[in-house]
């Protein structure tokens, strides 16, 4: 038994398959490197990252963040995940570049090699029946393209229609995130959009039709918000069970956290979809959700974790870091690697004895160029925020930060805010950084960050900490820290514990469309004034209270 929605992390625009006992899942993964995340799962709910398709789609000064250009909001959307005569397929349009790309893999793990389709298709997903290939897409005038052989462009003179229509005076979204399949001799079109009347949220739409050729007729099938601030749950796939149960797997708007992923149990009247249970015509969502394993004693790794960084490299001669990270945009392979950094012990009880150190494995950002807020900083390295709230912690060595550098800890979005060392006239300072939702036009091009705290410290070393609240939308984040070597007080030699000490303010989260993707955690470092400056990160740990 599972609660919906099955999983408190920011995968949307699901497209769920199936092959023997195994179900993938792929999401958008937009300007984060590597791209097009694929999830494994035995039961639908449970899940764990199986591959990533690509380290980049598309190697551009734009996804390397250089001069002051990025991808935000842009990168890979919505890709079609297909199974077909023993090949995978994943299928995507970026809007960054305009293209539409096609990966094809006879793994799921890879390799998966590249290619591009002629055209570009909005929301695309693609249909195979028996020996042709179609392509569906669009936004409010849904089309399906017959694609040549290869994939690789139009058919010539194939077939090519428009499927549906929204009324583009009832709806704020038009119909788009086609889904299409051949059920049982049927083919069923689903769609998203948002009406202008009634809830007035997103919806999911079913059309069905006996042939390509003739007329898809359908509704919305689901208009729920599972009771949360009337967000809808539509965009997604459906996929069978080995059994021959039906589910969808869709997304629900969850304010910074992200879109989050919903299972619905799906049955057919009359060679009709209806999702969930029916109030009405219309399909309402189960809080509980019930799925059997194919493999019940399957132990999935962590879609979110801690970490010690201690690695070493692959068969490739490359380091491998553990999946649940990506970096924010292509990072610089050059200017990021896994070291050893020596952090200081607790003083001893009497605070006369000289500090000591231990070793330990760490994250090393160095700095290439300079740039001018944390938004165009190479190589910082990110996790989705998870749960009702996530509390973050590392330890920072900025011995080697030089002027005008900041490194630390961000819960990066748009409207970003971090804990971080600088140096200034040779001394560090421990800072607190923030962008605020802007209300003009001049400051939704304006990334800079204001300081809203800033404290004079003695030592370079730091255990920083990220605490981010989702509860009922409260989305907010609040940092805090210990300055390292930590001099033990009378009630921790009794028996105590160390505390964090908050610094600045309680900051205001939002999910927005520059950057389109739920609020991450991430480890940076970047430079105002010289390069050449590092930071290492160590100790890292990542708790979820659900």
């Amino acid at each position: 038994m599972a609660i919906n929605p099955i999983l408190k992390l920011d995968y949307p625009d699901p497209d769920v398959i199936r092959v023997e006992d195994t179900y993938y899942m792929i999401s958008t993964t937009m300007h984060f490197m590597p791209g097009g995340v694929i999830l494994r799962s035995y039961d639908l709910i449970h899940w764990e990252i199986a591959s990533y398709v690509f380290d980049a789609h598309a190697d551009t000064s734009a996804a390397r963040l250089e001069n002051g250009k990025n991808i935000y909001g842009q990168g890979m959307w919505a890709a079609s995940l297909r199974y077909h005569r023993g090949i995978f397929y994943v299928c995507f349009v970026a809007n960054d570049t305009h293209k539409t790309y096609l990966y094809r893999a006879e793994q799921i793990e890879g390799p998966w090699t590249k290619q591009y389709v002629e055209g570009f298709y909005h929301d695309c997903s693609l249909l195979f029946d028996e020996d042709k290939a179609y392509i569906v897409y669009g936004n409010t005038d849904i089309y399906l393209t017959e694609l040549n052989e290869d994939l690789s462009a139009p058919k010539e003179g194939g077939f090519s229609r428009l499927l549906v229509s929204d009324n583009r005076s009832k709806v704020c979204l038009g119909y788009e995130g086609a889904h299409l399949y051949k059920i049982n001799g049927k083919y069923y079109l689903f769609l998203i959009h948002w009406p202008n009347h009634g809830t007035c949220r997103r919806t999911e739409a079913c059309f069905v039709a006996d042939s390509l050729n003739g007329t898809f007729i359908g509704r919305d099938v689901v208009d729920d918000d599972l009771n949360y601030f009337n967000s809808g749950v539509a965009q997604g796939g459906i996929v069978d069970t080995p059994n021959g149960a039906w589910y969808a797997m869709l997304f629900q708007d969850y304010g910074a956290l992200g879109r989050i992923p919903v299972l619905i149990p799906v049955t057919f009247q009359n060679d009709f979809p209806i999702f969930g249970h029916l109030s009405g015509r219309i399909g309402k969502i189960p809080k509980k959700i019930r799925s059997a394993s194919t493999r019940p004693s399957y132990h999935y790794a962590p879609l979110y974790g801690g970490d010690d960084f201690c690695y070493s490299p692959g068969e490739d001669g490359r380091i491998h870091l553990n999946p649940f990270w990506q970096w924010n945009h292509i990072p610089q392979n050059s200017l990021w690697d896994i070291d050893i950094t020596l952090l200081p012990d607790e003083t001893s009880s009497d605070m006369l004895s000289p500090t000591t150190f231990h070793s330990a494995h760490c994250y090393k950002i160095t700095s290439g160029t300079l740039c001018k807020n944390l938004t165009q900083a190479v190589n910082t390295l990110t996790q989705r925020l998870a749960g009702s709230v996530s509390s973050v912690a590392v330890t920072l060595n900025g011995s080697f930060l030089k002027e005008g550098d900041f490194a630390g800890l961000c819960a990066l979005q748009g409207c970003y805010a971090f804990i971080g060392l600088t140096r200034e006239n040779g001394n560090y300072y421990l800072v607190v950084h923030e962008r605020n939702r802007p209300e003009t036009s001049e400051q939704k091009e304006n990334y800079n960050s204001v300081e809203t705290a800033k404290i004079p410290v003695q030592s370079p070393f730091a255990r920083l900490r990220l605490l981010a609240d989702f509860r009922d939308r409260n989305d907010s984040v609040e940092f805090s820290y210990q300055i390292l070597p930590k001099r033990k007080s009378p009630s921790e030699l009794n028996g105590g514990t160390s505390e964090f000490q908050t610094l600045g303010q309680t900051h205001k989260l939002y999910f927005l469309l520059d950057h389109f993707t739920g609020c991450r955690v991430g480890l940076f470092l970047y430079s105002t004034k010289e390069t050449g400056g590092s930071a290492l990160f160590a100790e890292f740990s990542f708790e979820v209270e659900e």
